[in-house]
């Protein structure tokens, strides 16, 4: 029988995946221990990225490994690219790893272009793959919204296919219950419909039962609104505000089939995925 760790288990998403996934007895990867989840079989091996050494230690015998991109920061790109190494060094033999579906090396939405260099880093390293590029999600762009239940952003009309974290966790966890089936292949995920943030808003709100709308901004407000109130280093403005510009230039629009040609389910929609 594979051996099956998961990164990222502390968090939203590769929480999910991991408690779907309890019955394979995973490895749990997490930068720190104590906020490991309970899951009974699961074992936890600590490792932060950046960290070569541990992270070689924490994968060796490791088979299948399930990688949530790193959080954002100035060194994400090194950070994946040590991690990605140390499993190749370890003998993983195939790797899922959550991108983005805009990845591009000129990709509009800056955040976009370090998981281009992950894939790059991925084919590089020889391991057999299966990437998941993820639209933004859809059960967080209404909690964009400020504590007047307004969204700004320069997004325009633009529209957005944007996924349920939910439907990610379900395709992830289908492809590493048999990877060897998935192998080589790329899946854009989106949810079923493509929307502008102004419905977004509308639609959110009247669910989470406060009034939210959708302001454009100009893309200089927008960078001036979020200097002002972080304080914030360029990159991490950057990150911000192209989040709004890729959804106006049509970057994050296209529909796919993905989610129900993985799981056997249409994807949930705005509503469905806000529900408890």
């Amino acid at each position: 029988m594979s051996t099956l760790a998961i990164t990222g288990s502390t968090g939203h998403l590769g929480g999910l995946v991991a408690h779907a996934l309890a019955d394979l007895s995973p490895r749990l990867i997490v930068r720190d221990t104590a906020r490991a989840p309970s899951i009974p079989g699961a074992t936890v091996a600590q490792a932060s990225y950046g960290d070569r050494a541990a992270s070689i230690e924490a994968l060796l015998g490791v088979d299948v490994l399930f990688m949530v991109s790193a959080s954002e920061s100035r060194t994400r790109r090194e950070e994946h690219r040590t991690f990605i190494d140390a499993a190749a060094e370890a003998g993983v033999s195939h790797l899922v790893y959550t991108s983005f579906s805009g990845a591009a090396e000129d990709a509009t939405f800056t955040l976009g272009r370090d998981h281009h260099d992950a894939e790059q880093a991925i084919v590089a390293s020889g391991i057999a793959h299966t990437i998941l590029r993820d639209n933004f999600y859809l059960d967080l762009l209404p909690f964009f919204a400020g504590e007047d239940g307004v969204i700004r952003g320069p997004a325009g009309d633009g529209r957005v296919a944007a996924v349920a974290r939910a439907d990610v966790a379900e395709v992830a966890a289908e492809v590493l219950r048999s990877p060897e089936d998935h192998a080589g292949t790329t899946y854009e995920l989106t949810g079923p419909e493509s929307l502008t943030l102004a419905e977004i808003a509308t639609r959110a709100g009247a669910i989470l039962g406060r009034t939210l709308t959708f302001e454009d901004e100009s893309v200089e407000d927008a960078y001036a609104s979020r200097l002002a109130a972080y304080g914030a280093e360029q990159w991490q403005l950057d990150a911000w505000v192209s989040t709004y510009t890729a959804i106006r230039d049509g970057e994050c629009a296209r529909l796919t089939d993905d989610v129900r040609k993985v799981t056997g389910r249409r994807p949930r929609s705005l509503e469905r995925a806000l529900r408890p």
